[in-house]
C-alpha cells in the first residue's frame, strides 16, 4: 500500500524540476527597464497672444499740441495732418490741432504748391510749425498779382517788362496797367515840357505759373528824353476759359 503512493509523488516532483512543465512568466513591456514610449494624454498649451512688431505702430492714447501758421503770409490756405483735411489756416488765424503722440506730417497748400513738415508730437508738449518763410522762399506770392521787373529806352519810348504772377489753382487771363512820366524837348518850339504815356500788358496765366510782358511805351515827338520809373495802375484777374 505504501508503494502505491510514493510512484505518484516521484512522478510529480519529477515534473516540477523539468524545464517544460511550467509556463514561463511574459516580461510585462511597459515596466522595468524597456524602451516602450510613453503616450501624452494632454494636448500642448499653444499661446495665441499676438505681440506687435518692430514695425508696428503702438498707440500710447495720450496727446500733444501742434499749432500752425503762417504768421504774416496774407492768405488762406488750406491744411493736412498725415494726408488728411484739418482746416483753414490764415494770418489771423493760427489753427491748434490736437494729435496722438507720434510722427505727423503737416501740409499747407498754396495753389498747385504745398509745403510740408514732418513733426514729433510728445504728450503735454505744444509743437509750433510756421510755414511762412517757405511760403516767402518757395512761392513768393500770396495771391495773384503782377509787377515791373525791368525796364530801358526803346527807339522813341521805354520798354517796360511786366511779370504776371498766379500762385492759386486756376489758369487767369491777367491785365496790368503801365504808366511812366517823361520830359522832353519839343522839337518844333525847342522847349522842355512834360507828359506821360500810358499802356496795357496782358497774359494768360497758368496755374501756378509766371509770365512776363514786355510792353512798349512811345513818347510824343521831340528829342532830349528824360523818364520817370514806370508804375503798375489797376490789376484785372480774370479766370481763363
Amino acid at each position: 500500500m505504501k508503494n502505491i503512493v510514493l510512484i505518484p509523488l516521484i512522478i510529480v516532483v519529477a515534473c516540477i524540476l523539468a524545464t517544460g512543465c511550467v509556463g514561463q512568466i511574459k516580461k510585462d513591456n511597459g515596466s522595468g527597464n524597456g524602451s516602450a514610449t510613453p503616450t501624452h494624454t494632454f494636448s500642448a498649451i499653444v499661446n495665441n497672444t499676438d505681440f506687435p512688431g518692430s514695425n508696428a505702430t503702438i498707440k500710447s492714447g495720450l496727446n500733444g499740441t501742434l499749432i500752425v501758421s503762417i504768421n504774416s503770409w496774407d492768405a488762406e490756405l488750406p491744411l493736412f495732418i498725415d494726408n488728411k483735411s484739418a482746416g483753414i489756416v490764415t494770418m489771423e488765424k493760427p489753427l491748434m490741432i490736437m494729435l496722438e503722440e507720434g510722427n505727423h506730417t503737416v501740409k499747407v497748400c498754396s495753389g498747385v504748391i504745398c509745403l510740408k513738415e514732418d513733426v514729433e508730437i510728445k504728450f503735454a508738449v505744444q509743437r509750433v510749425v510756421d510755414f511762412t518763410e517757405q511760403l516767402k522762399r518757395d512761392v513768393g506770392f500770396p495771391t495773384p498779382t503782377a509787377r515791373i521787373i525791368d525796364y530801358y529806352r526803346s527807339g522813341s519810348g521805354v520798354a517796360v517788362v511786366v511779370e504776371f504772377i498766379n500762385p492759386s489753382s486756376k489758369d487767369l487771363s491777367m491785365t496790368a496797367e503801365v504808366g511812366v512820366g517823361y520830359s522832353f524837348i519839343n522839337d518844333r518850339s525847342h522847349q522842355r515840357g512834360g507828359e506821360s504815356t500810358r499802356g496795357k500788358a496782358v497774359a494768360n496765366v497758368k496755374a501756378g505759373q509766371r509770365q512776363t510782358y514786355v510792353l512798349d511805351l512811345g513818347f510824343a515827338s521831340g528829342y532830349s528824353y528824360i523818364f520817370d520809373s514806370p508804375n503798375l495802375g489797376l490789376i484785372t484777374i480774370e479766370d481763363f476759359e
